[in-house]
């Protein structure tokens, strides 16, 4: 069960801190120009629920789904340091995908809920939507966070190498996501040689990732590798990482493993506590030390 007030649960090693609570209460307490990069992904629209009733994704249209992460997004460049990146996933969705059927991006699978389900079924009243239409969701939230001040640098295509499959028969299956580079003024952080290609040239901006081995029980992990790269990209040793939708906690691990300090907010107090023994893990790992 989730609490309503932000909870610190530090950890001494890899100096990770996850704060159970909503972002847009938690946000406003951290120190301004504190942080050296935020790498998120918000719950996307109309998906899933977490089990919360505060949580993003729930809004009863796509527009108040921007909306509101503009504002969130508003208190990290606050906390950003001025050389500082954010790196954001956000994934799409189509306008009326079927009803309640049992595949698809909107079907009820994992832990869905019949009240997103039946919001589904309608085609929102925006944009000049129509039945079945893809949303772009990804890049209205980057224009309407680039119309709000960031600067949008880099789109990078993450190509899944084990896409979820999907039973449909009039257009491909999706089997790719968007990562958006911002920065807050023009020039930032960004270490260029940290990841290279294999030939040795810059860093291409699509990147084909396959899910962590194992996985998780969070119904929508990104792999460990995506946001590897975002944090070596953007941050030296010992700079503080931040991710506002903490979920499964695979920023702070990733953190972690990369000598970062990371701070880690999560609205769903047991996904917070799972991420704690993920980082614990992971600190492990790299420490050499054996599990118990």
């Amino acid at each position: 069960m989730a609490t309503s007030n932000p909870v610190p649960v530090r950890f001494t090693s890899g100096d990770v801190e996850i704060l159970i609570g909503d972002s847009q209460d938690v946000l406003p307490k951290l120190v301004s120009q504190s942080i050296q990069s935020c790498i998120t992904s918000p719950p996307y629209w109309g998906l899933r629920d977490y089990d919360h009733e505060a949580q993003i994704g729930a809004e009863e249209s796509p527009e108040d789904y921007v909306e509101r992460l503009v504002g969130i997004f508003r208190e990290v460049r606050r906390v950003l340091a001025d050389d500082g990146t954010l790196w954001l996933n956000v994934g799409d969705g189509y306008a009326r995908n079927g009803g309640t059927g049992r595949s698809g991006p909107n079907a009820q699978v994992g832990n869905t809920k019949k009240l997103i389900q039946k919001r589904n079924c309608k085609v929102p009243d925006c944009w000049g939507l129509k039945d079945r239409d893809l949303m772009g969701l990804p890049w209205r939230v980057a224009f309407a966070l680039q119309a709000d001040g960031w600067l949008l640098r880099s789109n990078i295509t993450w190509i899944k190498r084990a896409p979820m499959p999907e039973s449909v028969r009039n257009r491909p299956s999706n089997a790719t996501e968007q990562v958006f580079l911002f920065s807050k003024r023009p020039k930032y952080f960004y270490d260029n040689q940290a990841i290279r290609e294999e030939t040795g040239a810059n860093l291409r901006n699509y990147w084909l990732l396959g899910p962590d081995p194992g996985g998780t029980s969070h119904p929508a992990a990104y792999p460990r590798e995506l946001v590897r790269r975002c944090i070596l990209l953007g941050s030296r040793p010992g700079d503080v990482i931040l991710d506002p939708f903490s979920g499964s906690g695979t920023t702070g691990v990733a953190a972690a493993e990369l000598n970062r300090r990371a701070i880690l907010i999560e609205l769903n107090e047991d996904y917070a506590v799972q991420s704690r023994s993920r980082i614990d893990d992971g600190v492990q790992r790299v420490l050499g030390i054996p599990a118990l």
